[in-house]
């Protein structure tokens, strides 16, 4: 049975069953990826929540928290981000609770008897005995602090204490204290601000306003700046110097303390307004049910048949989970211009999601995915560029190409409609022709001036070889759009452009395989060799090869010609042009054999996301059989539902997008209509889409042993290709593999997916 809904002119059909009995929430795991290298965000939020409440004790962790119980909790800050790497952003507004001691700033206690699910923390901070519970709405956050009978009561609100804190001034990605204010209203009411620049992306001061209100009045208060308290003295005004509030309350009223906290980026007021609209009562558990369900209608977008292993339901919904908490939705609270229109902040960064995370976004939740593009419009109006990275307001940083083209391509050819698509093609060639000067990290194209008169980004730039591969792709994407709306000419110009990459390809030979992006000087001339260090007054050079890797052992960690991976990695990451790196590798022979190198010598980096695609590439050579005996691989060896269960950092949830796609059987190459078709990790997988069409993938007889795709049928008809268009998809329907344990010799060979040079 199913019930239509009416919004506007959208019919939206929800499975009763769905909406009653399934609690798909209750399979995520915060905890995963919390330990090794996932950087996840471990405390509560909402779907693309702003307020994210948590506890903080690792200064230096991106998401301010550590597994190790020796280490203490400092506090719980209100804004947070998931899954980074780098220097730390936030960690703003530190409510402490404590008993005694009430002469120290410094209030800290070592953890236990954590409880962690979506959208709740608890936890006992062993010193004084208090339980700490928090749950949260958008930009809201509700706290339980249960005392020791009898016990003092205090709460601390330091504004001083963010993550990175360093003496260094102006130290590269750390934060840095700018200013802030406290203010008592009543005893039942404080507001203040803090203010904070630097970080990851170098950024501009932001400002996290707060104003919190308690169930019980503070029978006394201190607020302090500089170290030095003022009892009684309501307001401590920002001067430049750090502030914060002491709050005594009676231990004899009670064991329990509640606060309410709002926040915002525009004002105490504001921030007053997010408490009392989104959690006008003091139901704690009212509050958390419904962030539930707000995660719920989302993840019940995909059910998996029930025989599903528990292991991969925990990971494939935390999977899901995970690609949703950031970009963040800051919509009506923009500091920088009006707030009638969507804003999302912390892309972090577009570098790293645009692969998989914001394809997954558009695919369940594509509503959301068109006000992400028109936030990134208005940034690139207001702002003068589109994001590649963005937090606290400001754009940066640029890790290799300008990035928000494929998204905005990626929406284009999957038909999102509402998207001023003739803005976005003006943004993306201010990308492609302004260089952004000053600054090259920021924003734009950095080396842009060499790859227009080059062809590529010569050595006189940092990460050359990436920039030139990424830009190609970048115009590729570009060209799509002009394309599309008829820019013929705009059209023409980067879709030539798009082949620039092939101009840093070198013919020479490593571990079996010929060709592979290399540096090339101003002049033109292949670069054979590096600087490393300099001893005894003699420079030391390194040869420099397909494997080389010059950062962080002789260049810094941004500086050197590839970020972040070796040319095996980059020279593979084509993803316009499959075939025409297959030919100049020397054909499906040499292509299959470099692949296998590459995979069996251990070059692929399973936690990098230029790699991302690269599983998927023997589908190109008719063997998508390989594929999927690659990606299981790689997921059976490197993701489970422990704390560590994610190979690398999280990276604002695109890692685990890249395992949500590659479970359901499906995977995107961002930036065109198509998925790659694998082997599913499910027997049913149904996608309830947005428009009311289910779309279902069903695998049958799958097992262990029966982990190949013979042959497949859609809608019923024969469906030959390995690869299946987004309109299919959209359209609804029922993609059904047969399986068996035998690689087939059939299926997926004779229509390869898409490449530019075959068109």
């Amino acid at each position: 049975m199913k019930i239509k809904f009416m919004y506007g002119a959208t019919a939206v059909l929800f499975c009763v069953s769905t909406l009653v009995l399934a609690q798909n929430f209750k399979y995520v795991d915060p905890m995963i990826g919390s330990e090794g290298l996932g950087n996840v965000f471990i405390g509560p939020s909402c779907p693309y929540g702003m307020s994210k409440p948590g506890p903080d004790n690792a200064l230096h962790a991106n998401s301010g928290y550590s597994t190790n119980d020796a280490k203490p909790i400092y506090g719980f800050s209100q804004v947070h981000v998931s899954g980074t790497g780098g220097g730390a952003k936030y960690g703003n507004v530190s409510v402490m609770p404590y008993s005694g001691n009430f002469d120290s700033i410094a209030q800290e206690s070592l953890k236990s008897e954590e409880d962690i699910a979506l959208g709740f923390y608890k936890v006992l901070l062993k010193k004084w005995g208090i339980e700490t519970r928090i749950t949260t709405s958008d930009r809201a956050s509700i706290y339980q602090f249960n005392y020791q009978k009898n016990a003092e009561q205090a709460i601390k609100i330091d504004l001083g204490r963010y993550l990175d804190e360093t003496d260094v001034k102006d130290g590269r990605e750390t934060q840095q204290f700018v200013g802030s204010q406290v203010e008592v209203i009543s005893n039942t009411e404080v507001r203040g601000y803090t203010k904070i620049r630097g970080g990851w992306n170098n950024g501009a001061a932001y400002t996290v306003y707060f104003t919190a209100v308690f169930n019980k009045p503070f029978t006394s208060f201190s607020t302090w700046k500089k170290q030095t308290f003022y009892p009684n003295q309501k307001t401590q005004v920002d001067d430049g110097s750090k502030t914060g509030v002491m709050l005594f309350f009676n231990a004899s009223e009670g064991e329990s303390i509640n606060m309410k906290i709002g926040i915002s980026f525009l004002s105490e007021l504001k921030a007053k307004y997010n408490l009392e609209n989104e959690i006008p009562h003091w139901d704690f558990n009212k509050v958390r049910t419904e962030t539930e369900q707000k995660w719920e209608q989302i993840l019940s977008r995909v059910s998996i048949d029930a025989d599903a292993t528990l292991e991969n339901k925990t990971m494939f919904y935390t999977g899901l989970y995970h690609t949703m908490l950031m970009p963040v939705d800051r919509t009506g609270e923009n500091p920088k211009w009006e707030n009638n229109t969507p804003y999302y902040d912390d892309f972090y960064a577009i570098w790293d999601t645009f692969r998989s995370s914001s394809p997954l976004i558009t695919l369940l939740d594509p509503k959301r995915e068109i006000d992400i593009v028109n936030a990134m419009l208005q940034i690139y109006k207001r702002d003068g560029y589109l994001p590649d990275a963005r937090s606290g307001n400001s754009n940066g940083r640029t890790q290799g190409g300008s990035n928000a083209e494929v998204v905005i391509a990626d929406a284009f050819v999957k038909g999102l409609e509402g998207i001023n698509y003739k803005l976005a093609l003006e943004a993306m060639m201010k990308d492609a022709m302004f260089p952004p000067g000053g600054n090259e990290e920021k924003e734009g194209r950095g080396g842009l001036v060499d790859y227009n008169n080059l062809g590529y980004v010569s050595t006189n730039y940092v990460r050359s070889g990436n920039r030139t591969i990424e830009y190609a792709y970048n115009d590729f994407c570009l060209a799509t759009v002009a394309k599309a709306i008829k820019r013929k000419g705009e059209y023409w110009r980067f879709i030539n452009q798009s082949d620039n990459w092939e101009n840093l390809w070198r013919d020479i030979e490593d571990n079996g395989s010929r060709g592979f992006i290399m540096p090339k000087d101003s002049q033109g001339k292949w670069v054979d060799s590096i600087q490393c260090n300099v001893s005894n007054g003699k420079i030391n050079y390194v040869p420099y090869t397909p494997v080389a890797q010059d950062w962080p052992n002789c260049v810094c960690w941004w500086c050197g010609f590839f970020y972040e991976a070796s040319s095996w990695e980059y020279s593979l990451s084509v993803p316009h042009d499959v075939a025409k790196v297959i030919e100049k590798s020397g054909g499906k022979l040499a292509f299959e054999k470099r692949l296998n190198t590459f995979f069996n010598k251990g070059f692929y980096n399973v936690a990098n996301e230029p790699s991302f695609l690269t599983p998927n590439l023997y589908h190109w050579i008719g063997r998508p059989d390989l594929s999927s005996e690659r990606i299981h691989k790689i997921i059976d060896e490197n993701y489970d539902s422990s704390r560590d269960g994610i190979p690398g950092n999280d990276d604002s949830g695109a890692m685990s997008s890249w395992l949500a796609f590659h479970m359901m059987g499906l995977y995107p190459n961002a930036g065109q209509s198509y998925y790659l078709i694998n082997t599913p990790y499910f027997k049913e997988t149904n996608i309830h889409q947005t428009n009311g069409k289910d779309f279902t993938i069903r695998a049958r007889n799958l097992s262990v042993k029966n982990r190949y795709i013979q042959s497949a049928t859609l809608n019923g008809e024969s469906f030959d290709k390995a690869f299946i268009e987004h309109q299919d998809i959209v359209n609804g329907g029922v993609l059904e593999f047969k399986m068996g344990n035998k690689s087939s010799k059939n299926w997926g060979v004779n229509v390869v997916p898409p490449s530019k040079s075959d068109k």
